[in-house]
């Protein structure tokens, strides 16, 4: 078998990874004005950066919201798409052993795919994300750029910007720790820091994804939550979804490549389609 390429072409970005049979071979991405700039230039540099032939690739797997704009073979090769649903599933579930889990998948917005045995199934989503995260800190911090953010962010305190239990009860309540968020930016004033601020964004947009996707799997047995998509890149995850383990007693994981996880999941689809022949 040759190499499969997996790409995930969102709006003006594109990832892309290369698989030897199911081993993840240097994953990158491009950032570009528009999706074909993006899926044409991701494409041209991965190639180049690796040495790869066009001989030396058996195929090329399209998906995210992106791949629309493309309707003919990429470079002559054999080309074809994937639901991006379905790739987020194969490529969080490529990553564990889990038989029963939920993917959150954190993009410019956030989308829940649960796996069980019955196979791989969209159960819907929530309009905050990534894109929540850049547009409230171009209005408040006069950036969008996701390092710098985080970064102004790490000496943020987050009990300047949200009201917690302790703030308004003297011990925990059932299930909640005085720790736990009674209001998401409810003690902010005009006395916070830009980190402050930094902080209770990164904050409000996790919380709020991981409070929606522990609802989500409410009357299921799925305690298991896979995390997937450039969010997960920010330090705060670690801390946010920690918290929100010990609150709910559920398990919140995040991957190698997580951010890469839709494009693995694109190429595992011809992978697995194969062995179904």
């Amino acid at each position: 078998m040759g190499m499969i390429i997996g790409i995930d072409v969102g709006g003006s970005t594109t990832k892309i990874v290369g698989l030897n049979g199911e081993q993840i071979q240097s994953p990158m991405f491009i950032t570009a004005a528009d999706p074909v700039t993006s899926l044409f230039g991701a494409f041209g540099k991965y190639i180049y950066d690796n040495g790869i032939q066009l001989s030396d690739i058996e195929q090329v797997m399209l998906t995210g919201v992106g791949s629309a704009y493309i309707d003919s073979p990429l470079y002559g090769l054999p080309t074809d798409k994937i639901d991006e649903f379905v790739a987020n599933g194969l490529g969080a579930r490529h990553a564990t052993d889990l038989d029963q889990l939920i993917v959150v998948s954190m993009g410019t917005g956030t989308s829940f795919v649960q796996i069980t045995h019955d196979g791989i199934q969209h159960i819907g989503g929530i309009g905050i994300g990534g894109g929540t995260l850049q547009g409230l800190s171009r209005l408040l911090l006069k950036t969008y750029d996701f390092h710098q953010i985080a970064e102004i962010a790490e000496t943020g305190n987050i009990e300047h910007i949200n009201l917690l239990i302790g703030d308004i009860c003297n011990r925990a309540l059932p299930d909640l720790p005085v720790h736990a968020t009674a209001s998401l930016f409810g003690k902010a004033d005009n006395n916070v820091s830009q980190a402050d601020i930094a902080k209770g964004i990164i904050y409000m947009v996790l919380q709020t994804i991981g409070g929606a996707v522990v609802l989500s799997a409410l009357n299921t047995p799925i305690k298991d939550f896979v995390l997937i998509g450039n969010l997960t890149q920010l330090p705060q995850c670690h801390e946010v979804f920690s918290n929100m383990e010990n609150i709910y007693h559920v398990r919140f994981h995040i991957p190698p490549y997580a951010e890469y996880r839709t494009a693995i999941g694109a190429a595992l689809a011809y992978i697995k389609r194969g062995n179904k022949v």
